[in-house]
């Protein structure tokens, strides 16, 4: 894997799909923080069934604080994890209440600060939220980026890192959802569907299907 052919990969995905976004639904960045936080070991079409009942009740830290755990928990016992995540989304709230005005936070310092809040979960908020080129390297980007080759790496923050170091910088910042969407529903785990791929012809995978 070359830079010329690293820029073609981008360019082609960003042809297919110019605004690419998250899949969980949200209308601010505090309701995006409760969405990645509950979609830990979860898919986005469950999130979003849960938090279509929960935010027209409660969206911000002081109504969703004011809920309690057991409240929360009501919403979202759909989720897998409910109770721990319940548990992080309340000291999460009270923690934005006390120390940040009530606003998330638009620095990785003080979002991996938060209960439930990991560095992928930071890199979502930076980049989705507020436009800060960030790579949240989930299972579909760590597969994609080793399959590939564009960013092959033994470990998520070594991947992660390579990708900041080897993406385009015009593709960068939208390169984290074309990533996702592109392992979410071509570059599949089992079922890689080569044959029907935009960049077959540029990725370095030699195991490739026909279908």
């Amino acid at each position: 894997m070359n830079k010329d052919k690293r820029y073609e990969i981008f360019r082609r995905l960003r042809e297919e799909n110019p605004t690419p976004t998250t899949e969980l639904a949200y209308s601010s960045p505090f309701e995006l923080l409760i969405a990645v936080i509950l979609s830990a070991q979860a898919t986005d079409v469950g999130v979003n069934k849960a938090t279509a009942k929960l935010y027209p009740i409660a969206n911000t830290p002081e109504a969703i604080y004011a809920l309690g755990v057991e409240g929360l928990s009501r919403f979202i016992k759909t989720i897998g994890l409910f109770n721990s995540k319940a548990k992080n989304v309340i000291a999460t709230c009270r923690i934005l209440i006390e120390q940040h005005n009530s606003q998330v936070p638009d620095n990785r310092e003080a979002l991996e600060a938060l209960p439930g809040v990991g560095r992928k979960t930071a890199n979502v908020v930076l980049n989705t939220a507020f436009g800060q080129p960030a790579m949240a390297v989930d299972t579909h980007i760590y597969r994609v980026s080793n399959r590939t080759g564009i960013a092959p790496g033994k470990t998520v923050l070594e991947v992660e890192k390579k990708l900041m170091r080897h993406v385009p910088r015009e593709f960068l910042l939208d390169a984290h959802h074309w990533l996702i969407l592109h392992g979410r529903y071509v570059c599949k785990a089992r079922t890689p569907q080569c044959g029907s791929c935009r960049i077959e012809d540029l990725c370095d995978f030699k195991h490739k299907t026909i279908d």
